[in-house]
Order: C-alpha cells, then sequence, then structure tokens
C-alpha cells in the first residue's frame, strides 16, 4: 500500500465535521484532533516551524534544498480538516475495492445499498483501478482529506529525497471550510507564501481557477393571520407571499436546471406560517456583471411585492460571500501552466473547468495570495457514494513535487 494511502486510511477515521450554527473556530473541537496528529507527523517528518495556532489552522514549511534558491518565493499547498455537515464522518469505514471490473459495487449487503454503475456513470472511467468507497453509512472525507493526505506525502518525500531540487515550500491545513470560514483567520502574511494551491477539487486532471461570485439572500415576510372563516380581505398568508416572491424569480435559474458557467438562484431554506415566513437563498454567477444583475433583480422582486401588498410587507437582504478568484489570477498565469505541465508529466490530461461553487483559495486570492485549486481525485462528495481511486492519490502525489521541482526550474534561472 503506498504512502499516501495510508495516509488518507488513517485520516479518514478521525470525525472533522464543521458545524455551520457553532460560533467558534474551529467550529467543531474535533477538527483539533486531526489538527494535533498532523501537527505532530509534521515534526516527526523535520518539516520546519510547525505549529497550530488558536483557530486550530496547522502551519510548516519546507526550506529550499539549493542555496540559489534559498532567497526565492514560497510556494504553498493548501487543504482543509473538516468534513461537510450533510453527512455524518463518524466511524467512517473505509473499503479498498481492488482492480474494480466495471460493475455495480457493494457497499452495505446487509443495508441493501449499492453504488450502481448506471447510476454513477463515472465508474466508467476507474475501471481497474483501487477504488476507496464507503461502508453506505457515512461519508468519505476525501474532501479534503485526499488533499491533506497527498500534501503530506509530497512532503515527506521531499525532506527524505534532498536529490529533488525545490525552493520554499510553505503547508497549511484550516478549519471550518465546508461552513464557509475556512479563510477567517488564515495568516496570510505568517504563511509566507507567494502564491499557493488549494488541493480540494474532484476527479483527476481538474485545475481550476475560476469560481462564482456568491451571496447569500434572505427575504423575511409578514402576513396576518385570520380565522378562516372570517378572511376575505383580511387575510395575507406570509407562506403565498413567499411563493410569490419565488415566482419573480427566473424558473429555468436554478441548480438542477444549470451547468457550467450558468448562475443560478437557490431557495436552500423555507420555513413559516401564515403570519411569519422566511426565506433564505444563495445566489451564484461566474460574470460580475450578471452577478450584480442578479442581486438587484432578488431586490426588485421584494420592492415589487411591497408596491403591492403594502411597505414592510417584505424585508429582503442580500450579502456577498466571495467573488470569483479569476480576475486575481490572470496575474499569475504561470501557477496554471506550472500544475498543466506537471500533470502531464505524470501522465494525466489537464481539464481547465469553472468550479460550481467557491473555495477557500477564492477569498485567499482576495487576501493577497494567488490560489488555483487542484484536483485530488475523488467523486461523488458529501455522502454515501463518494470513492476515490487510489491511483489517483499517487499521482496527484506525483503532480504536486512536478509543480515543486518545476517552480525550482525556474526560479533558479
Amino acid at each position: 500500500m503506498s504512502d499516501v494511502t495510508e495516509r488518507f486510511l488513517r485520516y479518514v477515521s478521525f470525525d472533522t465535521q464543521s458545524e455551520e450554527s457553532s460560533m467558534s473556530t474551529p467550529s467543531t473541537d474535533r477538527q483539533l484532533d486531526l489538527a494535533r496528529a498532523l501537527l505532530r507527523e509534521l515534526r516527526d517528518m523535520g518539516a520546519s516551524n510547525a505549529r497550530m495556532d488558536e483557530y486550530g489552522y496547522v502551519y510548516a514549511a519546507i526550506p529550499a534544498n539549493r542555496p540559489e534558491l534559498e532567497k526565492a518565493p514560497a510556494l504553498g499547498f493548501i487543504a482543509h480538516m473538516d468534513t461537510a455537515p450533510a453527512m455524518s464522518g463518524r466511524h467512517v469505514k473505509p473499503r479498498i475495492v481492488e482492480a474494480y471490473d466495471g460493475g455495480d459495487i457493494v457497499l452495505n449487503r446487509e443495508l441493501g445499498i449499492t453504488m450502481r454503475r448506471a447510476d454513477f456513470p463515472c465508474l466508467g472511467e476507474c475501471v481497474g483501478q483501487d477504488l476507496i468507497v464507503t461502508d453506505g453509512t457515512t461519508l468519505l472525507g476525501a474532501d479534503d482529506k485526499a488533499g491533506i493526505a497527498e500534501i503530506m506525502a509530497m512532503a515527506a518525500r521531499l525532506l527524505s529525497n534532498p536529490g529533488i531540487p525545490r525552493g520554499p515550500v510553505c503547508i497549511a491545513f484550516t478549519p471550518d471550510e465546508e461552513i464557509g470560514r475556512g479563510a477567517d483567520h488564515f495568516d496570510v502574511t505568517g504563511f509566507g507564501a507567494a502564491a499557493a494551491y488549494t488541493v480540494d477539487g474532484g476527479p483527476i486532471g481538474e485545475l481550476e481557477y475560476e469560481n462564482f461570485n456568491a451571496a447569500s439572500g434572505a427575504v423575511s415576510i409578514k402576513g396576518v393571520s385570520i380565522h378562516p372563516g372570517d378572511a376575505k380581505g383580511r387575510m395575507r398568508n406570509a407562506i403565498l407571499l413567499g411563493m410569490e416572491f419565488q415566482s419573480l424569480l427566473p424558473a429555468a435559474e436554478a441548480p438542477m436546471y444549470t451547468e457550467g458557467y450558468e448562475g443560478f438562484f437557490h431557495l436552500d431554506h423555507f420555513t413559516g406560517d401564515v403570519e411569519n415566513a422566511r426565506m433564505e437563498y444563495i445566489i451564484r454567477d461566474h460574470d460580475r456583471e450578471r452577478f450584480e444583475g442578479r442581486k438587484r433583480l432578488f431586490q426588485a422582486a421584494a420592492s415589487y411585492l411591497n408596491t403591492k401588498y403594502g411597505g414592510g410587507t417584505l424585508e429582503a437582504s442580500v450579502k456577498d460571500s466571495y467573488y470569483n478568484m479569476k480576475e486575481q489570477i490572470k496575474p499569475h498565469m504561470y501557477l496554471i501552466e506550472m500544475a498543466s505541465e506537471a500533470m502531464k508529466d505524470a501522465g494525466i490530461e489537464p481539464r481547465v473547468v469553472p468550479i460550481r461553487g467557491g473555495t477557500d483559495g477564492a477569498r485567499l486570492s482576495y487576501m493577497g495570495l494567488p490560489c488555483p485549486n487542484l484536483s485530488t481525485g475523488g467523486y461523488h462528495y458529501h455522502g454515501k457514494f463518494e470513492y476515490i481511486p487510489a491511483q489517483s492519490m499517487e499521482k496527484m502525489t506525483d503532480v504536486l513535487v512536478g509543480i515543486v521541482k518545476r517552480a525550482a526550474a525556474v526560479q533558479a534561472v
């Protein structure tokens, strides 16, 4: 079993789910268990200045091993420790399906849970590989413990092989990425890198430097509750007003109808009764101008209904969450070129794709740390059908080492 696979299987044994309702950082203390383990491993392998801060962020460095590279700009690699709140990450029981034959995979015979090839056609990309799967009762945690394992395996290889030329390398593992707080307390200055990669993507070969512009929207609705028998002309049903608000947004611009660069309005939560209702949305678009237009439309829908039913009936608010990192990466396209060439060297065909979501790298890019995203090799994150080929993690470790070597070659010139 390869080093990266052994590390991954060890890391998924830690329950590190984040919790959105928590106001602490990290949002769950159990993330600190993995943070402490990673800190010990970094120190044991000889990483420099390995430390954990008061918020549970783990940082370390690998110094240059050539005199001419000692003052070169440092290159960073980042992954997150938490797993998604969407499904339990406790008592993960991974299993390796060796030399996958292309058929259905029974995850849990007792519970009748099977990953069917017909439902998950991307399994066809993985025939002949060793797939690490769940037992159907938890998520796996490849998002992003695969990224952690690949970075740690890279670090171990660099530190144990002085023949690999390298400039300064920085490493960071963050909490709470899954609830949008992974960059909240990230110490960009203390991290020390001039540029970095998050290792937090999907199937092998994906290379991402474009993501959604993102905002959260909320609508609070005040109704009037009257006995239904006496309601004519007096009742104002907050639930129905919420439905009317939703009808004013483009029906075809919901997540289930969009792909690629297409944005959307997503009604994520709806609670209420006749008297009061609340709707919570996420608003997304890759294009900044269209993004601003979506926010204006959201507010205009509320204004229209207030005109129709009376001022103060609806209160709409919009708060920006993060922006497309493309504008921050464009002056640093060498990062994309280095990653693409390192993938080709490892026998991987790079595929530059837009992220239909967010990443810590987007926020970090706007904090002064250009930070595109690399694949880990995983599939179907956040659920019981999550899996990752062991060979993909091995190749991604090669890619990370290859990026370091390519950076050193450029810096030495």
